[in-house]
């Protein structure tokens, strides 16, 4: 059996979309040739995909992202933004509310500085309404 590696949804060379020109049976050896798209989740780097699989694991819930992954609420919001970017679709409410940081927000960035959890440029990212 031959080992079976994840397809690059982007180019290495230009970042580009990749697409799918071969497609291989290995119980029958059928081959199909085309042009195949990829879809929306081969875009994700391999870490947005792992943070979907977590996210989809813990039925959406952010707490439970939290925890599982030991990061802040902040810190998963933003990884979902960045996921939903990466995917090709307008986070939710618009850019209007894409660079607002509450207090509640600030706080919790502020703890989790304080606890070692983030580090003083992810704060500082976080705070300016930047990280992604």
């Amino acid at each position: 059996m031959y080992p079976i590696y994840p397809v690059p949804g982007r180019c290495p060379v230009c970042g580009e979309s990749m697409i799918v020109t071969r497609l291989h049976c290995p119980d029958c050896d059928v081959s199909i040739e085309g042009h195949f798209a990829l879809g929306r989740l081969a875009m994700l780097s391999p870490q947005q995909l792992e943070f979907v699989e977590v996210f989809l694991r813990c039925e959406g819930k952010i707490t439970r992202v939290e925890k599982e992954l030991g990061i802040s609420y902040p810190t998963v919001r933003n990884r979902l933004n960045e996921t939903i970017l990466a995917m090709g679709y307008d986070l939710p409410g618009g850019d209007d509310n894409a660079h607002e940081v509450t207090p509640e927000v600030r706080r919790q960035v502020l703890d989790d500085l304080a606890a070692g959890r983030i580090t003083s440029e992810e704060a500082v990212e976080l705070l300016r309404g930047e990280m992604s």
